[in-house]
């Protein structure tokens, strides 16, 4: 068991560590690479998926009801812990939150469980970038404009993929096998740019960085403890959701918090420390998770 959980997450932390390295070695600005990502390779991916025959939206209703109850359920421990600790509640709570569906729970969802958790990975990962990009802005901006949301290119292509897989049309070969070339890049380009910008951790707020980095994979799992008998899952989707739940703090988190101005030093700290104590969080579940999904 271990040496398989050892197969799942190497490739992981490999692809981090080679982005960390280069970037203690040479100075990187990954600014450009992470524009390409959000604006044409994850939307490529997520068309691939959203299109793909074997792909049916009405597999995943109640999942997608779990990762929104999920993200809700933690926004609102978050909310309590806040308030007794004394955080800055817009500091503390879009962290614990929004999660890092992107550039982990998709590596996760491959490594872990093969390419058919990955439409399932997919719907987690829209889902928690559509409120990330709604209710997320809308916690540290009330006088932000969700109409802009529709306009987000990974919103736009996931929108149209759906359409087209509840439309049952075929997309033809000549179209659809350069898009999942260029969906293929997106996994390890997150993965390496995590890492890149594992350079930039900064211990001076270690306090609420660790407080962080512990009360994200626990309120994600009370969530999903409050979640599952009200929701009919599957074996592989009660798995995916509980990894969905204790995944670490999202890196779009600190870009928002930069963009905002709202102390994203703190922020930094939260998603960085959180990014590496899921080193342990993860491993610790798959142990759990992977002998069921083997019976």
């Amino acid at each position: 068991m271990l040496s398989e959980i050892v197969f799942i997450i190497f490739p992981i932390v490999a692809i981090v560590t080679s982005g960390y390295l280069y970037a203690k070695r040479f100075q990187t600005d990954m600014e450009v690479a992470n524009r390409l990502n959000l604006n044409i390779f994850l939307p490529a991916l997520l068309f691939s998926v959203f299109t793909s025959k074997e792909f049916n939206l009405l597999d995943f209703q109640f999942l997608a009801l779990g990762g929104i109850a999920v993200i809700l359920i933690s926004g609102l421990m978050a909310y309590l812990i806040s308030k007794v600790l004394g955080f800055e509640l817009k500091t503390f709570v879009p962290p614990l939150m929004f999660v890092n569906s992107g550039n982990m729970g998709l590596p996760l969802a491959l490594f872990a469980f093969g390419k058919p958790a990955i439409p399932a990975a997919v719907v987690l990962f829209f889902i928690e970038n559509t409120l990330h990009f709604t209710l997320g802005i809308k916690i540290l901006d009330k006088s932000s404009s969700i109409i802009k949301v529709m306009r987000i290119p990974m919103v736009v292509a996931s929108i149209i993929g759906v359409i087209i897989s509840l439309s049952a049309y075929t997309v033809p070969t000549l179209i659809i096998t350069p898009v999942k070339m260029m969906g293929e890049i997106a996994i390890p380009l997150m993965l390496f740019s995590l890492g890149v910008r594992l350079v930039e951790i900064d211990f001076n707020d270690w306090k609420i960085g660790i407080i962080g980095a512990i009360s994200r994979p626990v309120i994600g799992i009370v969530s999903v403890l409050l979640i599952l008998p009200w929701i009919s899952l599957s074996n592989l989707n009660t798995a995916q959701l509980i990894i969905f739940a204790i995944l670490p703090p999202a890196v779009l988190n600190f870009m928002v918090a930069e963009k905002y101005n709202q102390e994203p030093k703190k922020v930094a700290s939260i998603v960085l420390i959180g990014n590496l104590f899921s080193l342990i969080s993860v491993p610790t579940a798959l142990y759990f998770l992977l002998p069921g999904l083997q019976t």
